[in-house]
């Protein structure tokens, strides 16, 4: 019988017992040095078996990832070359994306994996894979399913990003997109359509707001911490609001993104004199830099600590500015980045912030652990 036993990472401080492993899911540097549990028990009749406690491997965008898979044949002469070891991706919509597929020494990888995925092995019975250069796509779960002729066995690992969800709607207000232009919208942002349990975890850190976004997976939904008479009743518990699953091409939402660490730098431009929005552009090209997205922002708010009390254009036209250390001048109480709106591109004034890309490899090399700040946002926009 062919057994396909997943080793899912875990932050227990504990030694492996049995079939150690050498690949290390990223981990804050508090948790370096930290080993996988497994632990090994026997039947009646002599053979191992392999429980591992349940969880997610979880990196950064940029990363390196390694998704952990092991199998056990019995017996266990069998000819290596027949195994097969196939990757998959599945979609909360039960769809399958082809990642990778090894049978003996020939190797594939499908579509945005190519160039990315490689087998660990790290010994017998080792199928996990290996993703370099992590993108905001490849969160999610995934099947690893192992085949010897007519037998095989599967398991699944999920991948989690370390990041931040924002609310986000355009110039043209709210309640103005549909599902794709959601999804649009988000990607246009340096972000994805964030996932409910990417919302959820948001919610649990804070995450405040009355307005109702499209999720990933087609359904609509808003954080509420603060129960109140304008957002549902003030008499209901907080949590997580649930629309259901929508007409993705009828019905119009605003839209919950979800972007994790840069391969770059947002910053505030200095200038002398402040700018609209076309000489912001032109700005930040001759400082050999873009005007940051909103989700560049969002991004270099929650992990490069960027915290600035000056209004600055971002690349959809908005005008905004990231706040880790609230104080009274500075729009509030709360930690966020704060929306001034759209305002006239031509004849208002602001600052602007622009993003570098590192130059070198496309993959982040840093292992700091993100910052704890409380992700809260007013539906209010503010003033400086």
């Amino acid at each position: 019988m062919l057994q396909v036993k997943l080793w899912w990472l875990t932050l227990l401080s504990c030694a492996v017992l049995l079939f150690s492993t050498t690949g290390t899911p990223y981990a804050a540097d508090s948790d370096k040095g930290r080993r996988k549990v497994v632990h090994v028990l026997e039947d009646d009749t002599g053979a191992v078996i392999v429980q591992t406690a349940p969880g997610k491997v979880v990196t950064h965008r940029g990363g390196t990832i390694t998704l952990p898979c092991r199998f056990h044949h019995e017996p266990e002469n069998v000819d290596p070359a027949r195994i097969r070891i196939k990757w998959t991706k599945v979609t909360d919509a039960f769809q399958f994306q082809d990642v990778f597929v090894a049978l003996g020494r020939q190797q594939r990888a499908f579509g945005p994996y190519r160039g990315r995925v490689d087998l660990e092995e790290a010994g017998p019975g080792d199928a996990s894979v290996i993703i370099h250069n992590i993108t905001l796509e490849d969160y999610g779960r995934y099947e690893c399913e192992v085949t010897n002729d007519m037998e095989d066995d599967t398991g699944f690992v999920s991948l989690d990003l370390e990041g931040v969800v924002f609310p986000y709607y355009t110039r043209l207000g709210r309640y103005k997109l549909n599902y794709h232009e959601a999804e649009d919208a988000c990607k246009q942002q340096d972000a994805i359509l964030a996932s409910h349990s990417q919302l959820h975890k948001a919610w649990l850190e804070g995450l405040d707001w009355c307005n109702a976004g499209w999720l990933e997976d087609g359904s609509v939904q808003y954080p509420i911490a603060h129960p109140r008479d304008q957002c549902g009743r003030k008499d209901t518990p907080a949590g997580v609001r649930n629309y259901g699953y929508r007409h993705k091409d009828d019905e119009r939402y605003d839209a919950f993104c979800f972007t994790s660490k840069l391969n770059g730098q947002v910053y505030f431009l200095k200038r002398f004199k402040k700018v609209n929005y076309p000489e912001a552009v032109k700005a930040c090209q001759r400082d050999d830099s873009t005007v940051a997205k909103v989700g560049q922002l969002y991004a270099a708010w929650k992990f490069q600590l960027l915290d600035r009390c000056e209004a600055g254009w971002v690349e959809d036209g908005s005008v905004r500015y990231p706040i880790v250390n609230p104080r009274s001048r500075c729009g509030g109480s709360e930690p966020g980045v704060r929306n001034l709106g759209f305002p006239d591109k031509k004849f208002r004034l602001y600052g602007v912030y622009c993003f570098r890309k590192y130059s070198g490899s496309p993959e982040v090399q840093t292992t700091t652990a993100p910052f704890k700040t409380t992700t809260k946002f007013t539906n209010s926009t503010g003033r400086i």
